[in-house]
């Protein structure tokens, strides 16, 4: 059965999204020139590419079932030292992205252990820098230790990992409003 690699994540809006892929290009960490900067949902999953519209009608009803919301980003934090990243942190919004994540993992299309591997608890940021030098994390780590933006988050983003390694929009999902 053919594979695929998927990834859902919240897209964060002009002008703070290119504020912050600037940052992690100017760390030096080149996977920015090819992946946004985002809020992560669901990392990097292998499933049967014949799973994608079963995957697909799932978010539609995640996405129905669960309301706009507002996100606010300040300062930073890191993994240091399990993982050489340093991130923006989520300083409201983490519930929502939290109950997402669960909802995006609630089908067996994604869920099946042999699939995903949670190696680390969920925790909701923005890359800021990935596997560059010490020095480089250290400078953006400080550089954005009073970053601050606050934004809506309407909806969210299925991605596919295509052959060229870059990440490609597969549908988008609009969350729940008033209206």
């Amino acid at each position: 059965m053919d594979k695929t690699t998927i990834g859902v994540a919240i897209d964060i809006p002009e002008p703070w999204g290119g504020e912050l892929t600037a940052a992690r290009l100017a760390a030096g960490d080149r996977v920015a020139e090819y992946v946004p900067a985002h809020v992560t949902l669901l990392g990097p999953t292998e499933v049967d590419a014949a799973d994608l519209p079963g995957i697909d009608r799932h978010l539609c009803e995640v996405a129905r079932s669960h309301r706009a919301f507002t996100v606010r980003l300040r300062g930073t934090g890191t993994f240091r030292p399990v993982t050489q990243v340093v991130f923006v942190a989520v300083a409201a919004g983490i519930s929502e992205c939290e109950q997402l994540h669960e909802a995006v993992l609630a089908t067996s299309a994604i869920r099946d252990p042999a699939r995903i591997a949670a190696r680390f608890p969920y925790h909701p940021h923005v890359t800021v820098a990935h596997d560059v030098p010490p020095a480089q994390l250290d400078a953006v780590f400080a550089d954005l230790a009073g970053y601050e933006a606050s934004f809506a988050v309407g909806g969210f983003t299925l991605f596919e990992h295509d052959d060229g390694g870059r990440w490609r929009p597969y549908a988008e999902y609009r969350l729940a409003t008033d209206d």
